[in-house]
């Protein structure tokens, strides 16, 4: 490992990109210390002692939204805008589903739209959240139009900013920009929870030593059966076996080789999760305009992922966005028809028509126990909650060890491609 480690370093490159990394995601932590003006941070700290709203968006965003920082919408409204786009480039909005098909391009079109809609929803979500904390916590100074106007601006300017931040790791750093800052967010929130479990079961439980003990052993044996599990999925490829006809080209012959086709059992990693979880709280963000009128304090309390409800529909939307986003990256009728027009076929199954309903055969069994696994791993937090009394504040489980532990798969797998390229070894190959 301190081999891998310091062949990195060698790589002008990589290093560059690694160091670039590191620099934006300082940017992103002492943004999220930087409050927001107009907010009683004595009433923003009795809010703090009283994480039972947005608990988990709060850790995905390393603390900033019970800080109330310019960094307090985190990356949240780009993804929603992000899913909304997509979902409208499967064909409802003809000219975006003309732009998806264009290439670099049309990729670039539908950047810019997601751009547009990420500036428009971190504004209604910077007024819900504002009006909202101020209804429950009464954090706002001088509360009226002109002040909620003016810290919309401010929170919509830091997700603007965070958005960039994000692309410019994509662009010149190293690993997925978003799923980075994420990452970063949730890392930092975790001294905090561990200061919270500490305190809750060795100083206001020092009668009962020996089960706090038993308690937070038995959490960290779980926290790895969890960090296994999720690594043997992420890992986990059915290998479909694929064979080339030779043909002849002039005096030189090509083809004839084997070779396969590598499906993930969970191929479209955490962004099942993060679209999943975004898509829910949406809804209760917008109700918080209306805080106190009935149906507005429904959503609000039926909505969460630990309630029935919302446990209900955080699973559907899981399996659901696994399926999108994995056929959106993978269409097998397009597979088919290049390896029908490379002369590759599955043995056993003709070219064409039968090859692309195979591999979609295939495809949707293993992607539906990749679906399934990650909804079971997102909900271990509330049995957690559950069986071992622990605090709101602490989210425990699931659905933050996967997006971490998904990240740092796949920048790992990043690293280790960019070391191989320059005959170094990685992580993985040994």
């Amino acid at each position: 490992m301190f081999k891998t480690v310091s062949n990195i370093w060698k790589v002008e490159d990589l290093r560059r990109r690694i160091l670039f990394t590191l620099f934006i995601l300082l940017i992103y932590r002492v943004g999220s210390f930087i409050p927001v003006p107009n907010i009683d941070k004595t009433m923003l700290e009795a809010a703090n002692n009283q994480e039972n709203l947005f608990g988990l968006l709060n850790t995905f965003s390393g603390g900033a939204l019970f800080q109330f920082s310019i960094f307090a919408l985190s990356i949240f409204p780009y993804i929603t805008a992000s899913i909304i786009v997509q979902l409208l480039s499967m064909d409802v909005i003809p000219k975006f589903a003309e732009w998806a098909k264009e290439g670099e391009n049309g990729k670039r079109k539908l950047a810019q739209i997601t751009r547009y809609g990420t500036i428009v929803l971190a504004l209604i979500q910077a007024f819900a959240t504002s009006i909202g904390f101020h209804n429950q916590f009464n954090i706002v100074i001088d509360a009226g139009f002109t002040t909620y106007a003016m810290i919309a601006i401010v929170l919509t300017a830091g997700t603007a900013f965070l958005m960039w931040l994000g692309e410019q790791i994509t662009e010149r750093g190293i690993g997925n920009g978003i799923s980075i800052i994420i990452f970063a967010g949730i890392v930092a929130s975790i001294p905090g929870h561990i200061r919270t479990l500490y305190a809750s079961e060795f100083l206001d439980n020092a009668d009962n030593l020996f089960l706090s003990i038993l308690k937070v052993v038995a959490i960290l044996i779980a926290v790895i059966a969890i960090l296994v599990g999720v690594i043997f999925v992420q890992q986990g490829v059915r290998k479909i076996p694929v064979q080339y006809a030779k043909r002849v080209v002039g005096r030189k012959m090509y083809g004839g080789q084997s070779t396969h086709i590598p499906l993930k059992v969970n191929g479209a990693g955490v962004i099942p999760v993060i679209f999943a979880i975004s898509l829910l709280y949406f809804p209760r963000t917008i109700a918080q305009f209306w805080q106190g009128k009935a149906w507005a304090n429904w959503i609000i309390e039926h909505l969460d992922y630990v309630q029935p409800l919302g446990m209900v529909l955080y699973v559907i939307l899981i399996i659901a966005f696994t399926f999108f986003y994995t056929f959106v990256q993978i269409n097998p009728v397009q597979m088919a028809d290049q390896m029908k027009k490379n002369g590759g076929y599955i043995p056993g199954i003709r070219p064409g028509k039968p090859t692309s309903t195979f591999i979609t055969r295939v495809l949707s069994r293993i992607t539906l126990s990749g679906a399934l696994f990650l909804a079971l791993i997102s909900l271990l937090p509330v049995a957690f909650g559950a069986l071992a009394g622990l605090p709101q504040s602490v989210q425990l489980g699931g659905t933050s060890l996967l997006i971490v532990i998904g990240v740092a798969l796949d920048t790992m797998k990043q690293i280790e491609t960019q070391l191989i390229k320059r005959h170094y070894k990685g992580f993985i190959n040994k």
